[in-house]
């Protein structure tokens, strides 16, 4: 079963970008290797909230991958044991988008029955053709 994932990883700020690209396509020719689909974002060099080893700054990429667990498994195993990046998290977005799809048909039908004019009620007025209510009797 296919899922969407995005990883985002640091790599050290003294990368240089030949060896950036290298990298890139080296994790992505391993997730087609298994069987997913992925596209890469590079964020560029951010300041980090905290240091992460003796860094303060790092090269931010987003991988966004489309396939099943394994494929994410071996991405990461791959990522533990590069000497460039410093840090990374994958995170599950399939259910995520499952769920705001369904809010968004959710109120866009609201805005639908609420955009439609509303059927003004028949009046209600006693009829005088109507049969006069039965009398209680007494016996």
């Amino acid at each position: 079963m296919n899922r969407s994932y995005e990883v985002m990883f640091i790599a050290r700020p003294d990368t240089v970008d030949e060896d950036l690209n290298k990298l890139i396509s080296t994790l992505d020719a391993s997730v087609t290797a298994a069987g997913g689909t992925s596209k890469s974002e590079v964020w560029g060099k951010r300041r980090l909230a905290y240091k992460v080893g003796k860094f303060n700054d790092g090269i931010f990429v987003l991988f966004m991958v489309e396939g099943p667990g394994a494929v994410v498994h071996e991405l990461e195993r791959r990522l533990r044991v590069t000497e460039q990046v410093i840090k990374f998290i994958t995170v599950r977005t399939d259910e995520e988008l499952k769920r705001l799809d369904k809010v968004k048909k959710l109120r866009d039908a609201k805005k639908k029955t609420s955009a439609m004019p509303a059927a003004a009620p028949a009046p209600v007025t006693p009829e005088a053709s109507a049969e006069p209510a039965a009398a209680p009797t007494t016996a």
